[in-house]
């Protein structure tokens, strides 16, 4: 018999941005899926957000930017990954970012952006439909 290995997310506010609310409210609805979540806090660098998901061994990275900042942000932790040969991992970006910079952000890695008032269960389900890092264990 085989089981499903739990999906680790690991949730990150990279740069100088403070706000939190909604990703706590995502780290909630993605805990009551069952996922597991390890959230950073506030004001990590490319190469703190990086270092967390290696050290978690998670599956996927959510990143939230509201402060503007995710042009310069972004692509720089999807380098970082890069750099440690950890590009299997799911990157989702999410925030308030326009979508003029969607398409440039998703050329740099980020398959994904999710903007405010996205219902949870499309990032769910956008998640396990996405997620090709899965492990099997007997």
């Amino acid at each position: 018999m085989t089981k499903e290995k739990t999906i680790r997310v690991l949730i990150a506010k990279p740069g100088l941005d403070g706000h939190d609310r909604g990703v706590k409210v995502i780290a909630r609805a993605l805990r009551d899926a069952g996922m597991e979540v390890i959230y950073t806090g506030l004001r990590q660098t490319p190469e703190q957000v990086v270092g967390a998901a290696e050290q978690e061994d998670v599956d996927v990275l959510m990143l939230s930017s509201l402060s503007g900042a995710h042009n310069h942000l972004f692509p720089r932790i999807m380098e970082e990954l890069r750099k440690r040969n950890m590009d299997d991992i799911l990157v989702l970006g999410g925030g308030i970012i326009p979508l003029d910079d969607i398409p440039a952000l998703k050329a740099s890695g980020i398959r994904e952006i999710f903007g405010p008032g996205t219902d949870t269960r499309a990032i769910i389900a956008f998640v396990h439909e996405n997620l090709t890092r899965r492990e099997v264990t007997p």
